[in-house]
């Protein structure tokens, strides 16, 4: 009981509540885990799907089609451009992204396909098929103007990494705890008359 009046009253109160805080993240974290896992159980069922969902116009509409197979009619083409990708193979290169004009003027950006080189693939439009990815984007499937197939979307490629955040989060309250243990010993210590 005297060692209890002897602690210092704010710095405890702050130490304890920045613990509280962390704990609490920690399991925050170990709740976005559970949440991930399912969602990556979703994408990885709508991989299997067999039918073409429709080109998504909204947010909502895309996360329920992310990793799904689709279909487009692609009426005109602009911004074709280059972005770092990889082929189906794993190995890094060139991916030729255009954005498509579908017919209700909707533009949908579709990567063609992969190259080791800058080299200008023409393409003018027509029938792209493909799997949706985060973006949205359909990465073609088979691909079109005359490029290498391109690395599948896979939602195994999303990080999960909840549980080590987690885990992060419960040992910065053991450090803060047992680091504040230390300095409340040590000051009580110089502090007794007995010393």
């Amino acid at each position: 009981m005297d060692l209890l009046r002897r602690l210092p009253v704010i710095p405890t109160l702050i130490v304890l509540v920045a613990v509280a805080v962390m704990v609490r993240l920690g399991f925050w974290q170990l709740d976005r885990l559970h949440q991930k896992e399912a969602l990556l159980a979703r994408y990885s069922a709508a991989s299997t799907m067999s039918a073409d969902a429709a080109w998504p116009l909204d947010p909502a509409a895309t996360e329920r089609a992310l990793y799904r197979h689709a279909t487009i009619d692609c009426t005109g083409v602009r911004d074709a451009t280059f972005v770092s990708g990889r082929n189906s193979k794993g190995e890094t290169g060139l991916a030729r992204r255009v954005l498509c004009r579908l017919a209700d003027g909707v533009e949908a950006p579709v990567v063609l396909g992969w190259t080791r080189a800058p080299v200008a693939a023409e393409w003018r439009g027509g029938t792209v098929q493909g799997i949706i990815a985060p973006g949205p984007r359909l990465v073609a499937d088979p691909p079109l103007a005359g490029l290498q197939p391109n690395a599948p979307p896979d939602p195994a490629d999303l990080p999960n990494n909840h549980l080590s955040y987690a885990v992060q989060w419960f040992l910065f309250a053991l450090t803060a705890l047992v680091i504040y243990g230390i300095a409340v010993r040590k000051r009580l210590a110089a502090a007794d008359p007995r010393g």
